[in-house]
């Protein structure tokens, strides 16, 4: 019998690891990724942004960085991970920068996904929350990097593609890591009554078919300052600290952060 590539359970789950995922592309996981832990800093935490979407990164675009390393430097053996960490002193947190573009590092094997996995769960310790953005889908190493997170915030419009999709990624996440604490965040609502409204939706699947009620995180409203601020690459929370969907992700964060 063959061995599987990367051992998917992990033997260490850090608890102050939240990962922000989705079933599919284009549901504007990456800013949630970025304003939470944006959120995260103002509330006084020490925070770090990983960018795990592996392949795809795109976390020092939105922010308009040029990190000197990156995720390709700690793999190729030019950094360590620590080492390869950069401060991005505008929103007062740290970024580990992934590779855009590198189908190597999506492609990665399972001995190497195993080493970024341990890498990130020793990194947390160093810091009080560590906010993980995932690559879309259900690939395994989206699932790798999801199994060693404390919480996993998967981010769902109210397309029906994206709440097939956002099902899917609970339905695998759950059965390989059972108790995983899973919450869902509705974005680009239009209201907090519609995001309701589509939060009950992918609630009621995953309690008919998966004997699961995953809990609400927070609703995000519709609002066209996130789209300005991502063409300025700047963080929403800097160019429009008072939006709509700036203090719907304050509000988030702090209920998460209220357990």
């Amino acid at each position: 019998m063959n061995k599987p590539a990367v051992a998917l359970h992990p033997t260490v789950r850090a608890p102050n690891i939240w990962t922000v995922a989705s079933g599919k592309g284009g549901v504007g996981k990456t800013w949630v990724a970025v304003t939470v832990v944006h959120a995260l800093s103002r509330a006084g935490r020490k925070a770090l942004l990983f960018d795990g979407d592996l392949g795809l990164a795109n976390v020092d675009i939105q922010l308009g960085l040029l990190p000197k390393h990156d995720l390709g430097s700690v793999l190729s053996g030019t950094v360590s991970m620590p080492e390869a960490v950069a401060r991005y002193a505008e929103g007062g947190f740290d970024i580990l920068a992934g590779k855009s573009g590198s189908g190597a590092l999506a492609l990665m094997s399972g001995d190497r996904l195993t080493q970024v996995r341990d890498g990130l769960v020793a990194l947390a310790a160093r810091y009080d929350c560590v906010v993980v953005d995932l690559g879309a889908g259900i690939e395994t190493n989206v699932r790798v990097l999801a199994g060693a997170s404390g919480t996993v915030l998967v981010v769902a419009t109210d397309e029906p593609t994206s709440l097939t999709d956002a099902y899917a990624f609970i339905k695998v996440t759950t059965m390989q890591f059972p108790g995983t604490d899973v919450r869902i965040v509705i974005n680009q609502a239009a209201s907090a009554r519609e995001g309701r409204r589509t939060y009950d939706t992918l609630r009621k699947a995953c309690e008919t078919f998966l004997n699961l009620s995953p809990p609400l995180a927070g609703i995000v409203r519709s609002d066209p300052k996130v789209k300005d601020s991502i063409r300025a690459q700047t963080p929403t929370l800097t160019r429009h600290p008072t939006s709509a969907a700036a203090s719907d992700i304050e509000a988030l964060v702090k209920g998460l952060l209220a357990g």
